[in-house]
């Protein structure tokens, strides 16, 4: 019999090459006046941007722009809110990376809310229980990774030793639309890539093994993997026509942000966080650098203490999965699995941490800081001195 499981609210998606031309019609449906919210200036310098400018004034739509450089904060947050909360704004467009959407997430929630978004970020000041109303959100993602198009997560954060790495979360947050066109993959450098790629094949794993899975979870997890397999170093190689890769990995990416949404994550994600927020590393390092390291120490751990633990058998299918090969036993499938994790590691030369300033003497803050909602859906509690020996196999 199949375990009984709940599913959080999902936007709706609009996925496929060419999908980008939706989006001012979806514009359209929620008002005249358009904020987006996107990163630095990439965006802005494509083709796209352009097309979509162009599409956006033939239906007499207003556009505000607001560009988000670096990872949000919250500071950032409410600057924008307060830029923008008298000009009317009918929806807001995030389109970009992980930040770009976490930004434009959270100052869609807050438009018309008006409060400083400190009031709501778990873990930091009140947590006061978010109301809303949130203004309309449409989601476009321009890189394969963070699958925050289809999450009521904003991670904001704070850098520095007292920093800190932290989500305004509500069901409201959640987008209108995830519009994932995959050209617009394209012009993704190679180092996004490999950090966003890794990042999701992280998701994608840490939801599997989640002690919150599903069957429902499961069978996205496992088509999301096996795209992610299938593509990954190729479109990193820039081997040959990516487009197909690209497709893929959107599609990799997508799965993992639905996943994780219905699952939490894991040990990686945990340390993810303070990582983060007390170090300059980009999330998708972290998950990259780490993943084969925490994927053996898990299997180790509950071999040690938990031999009848069910992540175990599902370790194993990921290791044939990984591998297109049918093992005799479990045994063979994890040192496989961990096997291709290293070599994906090395091959798509994810930096380790001690070239971010890492050191064996921060360790004990930065495990300090670990027990995060990341923590809580490991398969099994690893101990500080576990976690410690994890980051240190990474310095």
């Amino acid at each position: 019999m199949l375990a009984g499981f709940s599913i959080a609210r999902l936007p709706r998606i609009e996925f496929g090459c060419g999908a980008l031309e939706k989006v001012a019609q979806l514009c359209q449906r929620y008002g005249q006046t358009v904020l987006l919210v996107t990163g630095g200036q990439s965006f802005q310098q494509t083709v796209q941007f352009e097309r979509l400018q162009a599409s956006l004034a033939a239906i007499n739509l207003q556009l505000h722009i607001f560009n988000v450089a670096t990872e949000p904060s919250p500071q950032l947050v409410d600057d924008a809110v307060k830029q923008f909360s008298s000009t009317g704004i009918d929806v807001v467009l995030g389109i970009g990376g992980g930040s770009a959407l976490d930004a434009a997430k959270a100052i869609a929630g807050l438009l018309k809310v008006k409060r400083s978004v400190m009031d709501y970020l778990e873990g930091v000041g009140p947590e006061l229980s978010y109301e809303g109303p949130s203004v309309p959100f449409i989601a476009v993602p321009t890189t394969a990774g963070t699958g925050s198009e289809a999450t009521k997560n904003a991670v904001l954060s704070v850098q520095g030793k007292d920093g800190f790495k932290k989500s305004f979360r509500d069901d409201q947050l959640v987008a209108e639309y995830a519009v994932i066109d995959p050209d617009l993959l394209a012009s993704c450098p190679r180092n996004i890539i490999a950090a966003n790629g890794m990042d999701a094949l992280t998701q994608l794993i840490e939801a599997y093994v989640s002690s919150r899975s599903s069957a429902f979870t499961d069978a996205l997890v496992l088509s999301g993997l096996t795209a992610v397999r299938d593509s990954l170093l190729s479109f990193y190689e820039y081997l040959g026509d990516t487009s197909e890769a690209r497709e893929k990995m959107a599609f990799g990416a997508l799965i993992s942000g639905i996943a994780l949404a219905q699952t939490g994550l894991g040990s990686v994600h945990g340390l993810a966080s303070p990582l983060g927020a007390f170090y300059p590393i980009p999330h998708g390092v972290v998950c990259g650098t780490l993943v084969a390291e925490a994927t053996d120490l898990n299997i180790r751990a509950m071999l040690c203490r938990e031999a009848n633990n069910p992540a175990l058998d599902k370790y194993a299918v990921l290791g044939d999965l990984l591998s297109v090969t049918t093992h005799n036993n479990k045994h063979a499938s994890w040192e496989v699995l961990c096997s291709i994790l290293q070599d994906w590691t090395r091959q798509l030369e994810l930096p380790r941490l001690s070239g971010f300033g890492v050191e064996e003497s921060g360790l004990d803050h930065i495990v300090a800081h670990a027990r995060g909602s990341s923590m809580k859906t490991n398969p099994i509690v690893l101990t500080d001195d576990e976690l410690r020996q994890l980051l240190i196999a990474r310095l």
